[in-house]
């Protein structure tokens, strides 16, 4: 979904199904306000120094999964969706530092990904729900982030991976539901679809307590 000739594929499907509507959707987890900020002022300043507007653009969120579906499907997703989370525990997020994917992206490194990836799994069971067409498969996340910045050009990523690789960040948070999100092919915007709550007990540490940042 991200190269320029699968969303020219995409929105060529979206008017051969006369009728429907065809959307992207992506599945995520959003960091509470104190750290939602923080993070957002890191892309702000990111956007102003690199010249890359896209960074300031995005909101910080963790991506589960995303996929692109015909939204007459939305409801069946939706309530398959809110079954998966009825056994699923808060999950304690640990933010720490930032990596990159050479040479395009950076972002804040996630060091608890175990609960994150047993989510993921889990969500694999809509799996057959998700499925638009052979050439957009729906992607599950493999390595848990928190991107800053993506799809820079090489001058971008050079300049800012050597000022990122020096820097430091941490952060938590306890994510207590996942939301998901949609934009129509061919629009620009998000929009909330559903937020679906956590529903068993809070994942706890050997000490008893939960944080909360």
């Amino acid at each position: 979904m991200k190269t320029n000739s699968k969303n020219a594929r995409a929105v060529s499907l979206h008017h051969n199904f006369t009728g429907y509507h065809t959307a992207e959707y992506l599945l995520i987890l959003s960091p509470h306000e104190d750290l939602w900020n923080t993070i957002m002022t890191i892309k702000s300043d990111f956007a102003s120094k690199y010249d890359h507007p896209m960074a300031a653009y995005t909101k910080p969120h963790l991506t589960l999964l995303k996929f692109l579906q015909l939204e007459v499907t939305e409801d069946r997703i939706v309530k398959h969706l809110k079954s998966i989370c009825s056994s699923q525990p808060l999950i304690k997020i640990e933010l720490k530092d930032f990596h990159h994917f050479p040479s395009h992206t950076i972002y804040i490194n996630v060091t608890s990904k175990l609960p994150i990836l047993n989510l993921v799994k889990a969500l694999k069971e809509a799996q057959p729900l998700l499925k638009f067409d052979p050439n957009f498969k729906p992607f599950f996340i493999t390595e848990p982030h928190v991107t800053i910045a993506r799809q820079l050009v090489p001058w971008q990523y050079e300049k800012a991976w050597n000022e990122f690789s020096h820097s430091s960040f941490t952060g938590r948070f306890i994510a207590d539901k996942m939301t998901l999100l949609k934009r129509r092919v061919g629009n620009k915007s998000y929009q909330i679809v559903k937020e679906f709550p956590f529903h068993h007990l809070p994942q706890i540490d050997r000490q008893g307590s939960l944080f909360i940042q």
